[in-house]
């Protein structure tokens, strides 16, 4: 059985959510609206969403200062909308825990591929059955990682991460001791290059360690500072 999907569409302008409404809902997804930062931070909060389209720019809260928030109580997928121009902003919604963005004017059908590709990468959404028999599964000491299920335990307790903290987690532990650089991790798990402004690994690979250290201090030491380099996996640590 399909499980209900349901988005949360944030925007000021009663006309975008007008559209992004009519496409999705094509997708039989349940919609929900706000518009402005204020009222979808107390939806996002209160209620389980498979994925949150969030307007960047908006009077008072703005989508950076939702995402932020959000991101303290919960790993709801967010699809940040900007416009043109708004370059330092995106590399900032990246540092707060987006998952994707979107320039403005953008295609709807284009909205709607991207929220199917999140809502693939989710572990909110991925993870509905788990096969005893999962065929692509990594399994290290302190730490398993279902990719079919899309979901990380540590010493056997789940650990709850955003799309892109379980993908850099998962491109990571697939090449154990190899160092990545910032760009190619950019590269590999945002798909997006920020000429330069590198500060988004670092402050994933920062939530990502406080995340595991939570509930296992070994897990969350597998992930190594290669000073001057970049980051490693490394599996045999004390």
């Amino acid at each position: 059985m399909d499980q209900e999907v349901k988005v949360l569409i944030v925007d000021d302008e009663a006309r975008i959510r007008k559209l992004l409404r009519m496409y999705l809902e094509r997708e039989n997804y349940v919609i929900e609206e706000a518009e402005d930062g204020e009222g979808a931070l107390e939806l996002a909060l209160n209620n389980e969403y498979d994925c949150i389209l969030l307007d960047l720019m908006m009077p008072g809260m703005d989508g950076i200062e939702v995402c932020k928030e959000l991101r303290q109580k919960k790993s709801t997928p967010v699809i940040m909308l900007t416009a043109k121009g708004e370059e330092a902003n995106r590399v900032q919604g990246f540092e707060v825990g987006t998952d994707d963005y979107i320039v403005k004017p953008f295609s709807p059908r284009e909205v709607v591929l991207r929220v199917k590709a999140l809502l693939r990468r989710s572990s909110q959404t991925s993870y509905i059955h788990t096969d005893t028999k999962a065929k692509d599964m990594i399994v290290y000491p302190h730490l398993t990682i279902d990719n079919d299920a899309h979901r990380v335990t540590a010493d056997g307790k789940d650990v709850n991460l955003t799309p892109k903290e379980y993908e850099l987690l998962y491109f990571l532990s697939k090449a154990p001791d190899k160092v990545f650089d910032r760009e190619h991790l950019l590269k590999e798990v945002w798909h997006y290059d920020f000429f330069g402004d590198l500060r988004t690994v670092d402050t994933h690979v920062k939530r990502l360690r406080e995340k595991l250290n939570k509930v296992s201090e070994q897990a969350a030491k597998m992930i190594v500072t290669v000073w001057g380099v970049g980051y490693k996996f490394e599996v045999n640590n004390e």
